[in-house]
């Protein structure tokens, strides 16, 4: 602990310095003061945890500095040295932060009992303040995961049947993103380095993004572009935005970024749209390193793409017709008239079998390496074939994804595919119905596989998962209580208060407390 002492006669500083063995005693005398107005200078310079100061001085006396303490350095704690004469004199300073009045002169037993408590205080203050930062930090870092599982929603197919709340819209920071006009921004990192390296420049750089967000964007990751940060923006920021990521990536990691910049989209029904316009226009990057800005708004016309082709797509995905999907792959290909319509052809294709992959495939671990082929496969261009032939592979590969899960044999894969989806997922809006839909299984088949291979059912499973997190929060924070609900996928703190109360027979700020222990366990 840092001390500065302050009296205005040299004697008396140099006698308290005698006084105590200050290093023993866990102190650190940090400067000395002959007034008030000296103290304060010193305050920047030195940050002293106590000031000990005399009543009586020039310039500015002790109760003047205790007031302007109190006022500019709320956290400072103040010992009154001063002769008994004074005390009335100094009584009325003792609620400004005062926290001992010693009598002159200065008994070294009762100097050291008054800083020994002082350092206490301190020390308890220290650790309230750190376990409030932390429990801050947590939150922060909770919702800005569960912003983002929300948000992967809205820009998917995954919000088809989503409650969209404009309550948790709010909380989540959202609203703002859905009610104005936004662009996306999809940035992706390069260099002269292999893919592994980059891969382990990808975390810092992910962490710069979310800095460079700020109060103007958000930031998110979407594991079907595992090595891309995107945003979503406010019109009159994306620019700005850009430059700054492209010059953070190479100021500080050395890095090129492509940047794919979307057009402009209102309304959480189209953010879908937005979205892969982002994607689209990175897809039509280069292959070089430099780095690059495509801005898919300035893009005149569009190759004819329509959504009778997603549906013709997937259906033969979905029907295992291996020789009618290279056919209509091959023939929506070939048709494109120039260049710039067969690469954006190419790259819509990509964009949404990228995004079906996902939905048997969570972490990319079987298809990420051959979309990433794909991609390059469409920079290079070296000829239509092969670019027809990768998208075709990939086509395939994502048909016997689905034929597995589909087998009856397989009941217990598709039931694990849904619990690791549940496990990231658990905070945002779910239903059975709509994972049934994802996974593009029977919405009561999927129940009985899920009551079968689990032990119970899925509106059970998602609440233990739900309540689970909510303990952990309710010990390891001292986050709100409608904080926690909001993190564990509660829209309502008294609703989650209710479950909570009868899955453990005790409300949550009485587990808190430690009431829990003996009624905490699961009925």
């Amino acid at each position: 602990m840092k001390v500065l002492i302050t009296d205005d006669e040299a004697q008396v500083r140099k006698g308290l310095l005698w006084k105590l063995d200050w290093e023993k005693e866990g102190f650190t005398v940090v400067g000395e003061a002959s007034n008030g107005r000296e103290a304060l200078r010193l305050m920047e310079e030195k940050e002293p945890d106590i000031v000990l100061t005399d009543v009586r001085m020039p310039i500015m006396d002790g109760i003047a500095l205790v007031k302007e303490l109190a006022s500019s350095y709320p956290k400072i704690k103040t010992i009154i040295l001063s002769g008994y004469a004074d005390f009335e004199y100094v009584r009325a300073s003792m609620h400004e932060g005062v926290k001992r009045y010693l009598l002159k002169p200065v008994d070294p037993e009762e100097l050291s009992s008054a800083l020994k408590d002082i350092k206490d205080e301190l020390i308890r203050e220290k650790a309230e303040e750190y376990r409030e930062e932390r429990a801050k930090k947590l939150m922060e870092d909770q919702l800005a995961d569960i912003r983002e599982q929300y948000l992967l929603q809205l820009v998917r197919d995954e919000w088809a049947g989503l409650s969209i709340s404009e309550e948790k819209l709010m909380y989540l920071g959202l609203e703002t993103f859905c009610n104005q006009e936004v662009r996306f921004l999809s940035v992706e990192i390069r260099g002269s380095m292999s893919r592994s390296d980059l891969r382990a420049l990808f975390l810092p750089f992910r962490m710069i993004c979310r800095e460079l967000a700020e109060e103007r964007a958000l930031s998110f990751v979407d594991a079907s572009y595992p090595h891309m940060v995107h945003y979503i923006s406010r019109i009159d920021d994306v620019n700005t935005l850009a430059t700054d990521v492209q010059r953070a990536a190479k100021e500080f990691l050395g890095l090129e970024s492509v940047i794919g910049l979307g057009k402009p989209v209102r309304g959480a029904m189209a953010l879908k749209s937005g979205y892969e316009s982002s994607i689209l226009a990175w897809g039509q990057s280069s292959i070089n390193i430099e780095s690059q800005l495509i801005d898919d708004n300035k893009r005149e016309n569009d190759p004819d793409f329509p959504d009778e082709a997603v549906k013709v797509l997937n259906a033969y995905i979905e029907q295992g017709n291996e020789s009618l999907l290279q056919s209509f792959l091959t023939n929506l290909l070939e048709r494109q008239s120039s260049v710039m319509d067969f690469t954006l052809t190419a790259n819509r294709i990509l964009l949404h079998l990228n995004l079906l992959a996902g939905k048997y495939d969570p972490k990319r671990a079987e298809v990420g390496e051959e979309v990433w082929k794909c991609q390059i496969s469409i920079w290079e261009l070296t000829s239509y074939q092969e670019v027809i032939h990768q998208l075709t592979e990939l086509s395939n590969r994502i048909m016997r994804m689905a034929s597995k899960l589909k087998t009856p044999a397989n009941g217990e894969e598709v039931v694990s595919q849904v619990k690791a989806y549940m496990d990231i997922h658990y905070a945002t809006d779910m239903s059975l119905a709509t994972l049934a839909g994802q996974f593009h299984i029977n919405a009561a088949y999927l129940s009985e596989l899920f009551k079968a291979q689990v032990g119970q059912n899925f509106t059970d499973y998602l609440i233990s998962l739900r309540m689970k997190k909510a303990k952990e929060l309710l010990v390891d924070t001292g986050l709100k209580v409608i904080d926690i609900a909001h993190i564990c996928g509660f829209s309502s703190s008294g609703y989650f208060s209710t479950v909570f109360k009868k899955k453990f027979g005790v409300k949550p700020i009485d587990y808190r407390k430690g009431l829990g222990t003996q009624g905490g366990e699961e009925k």
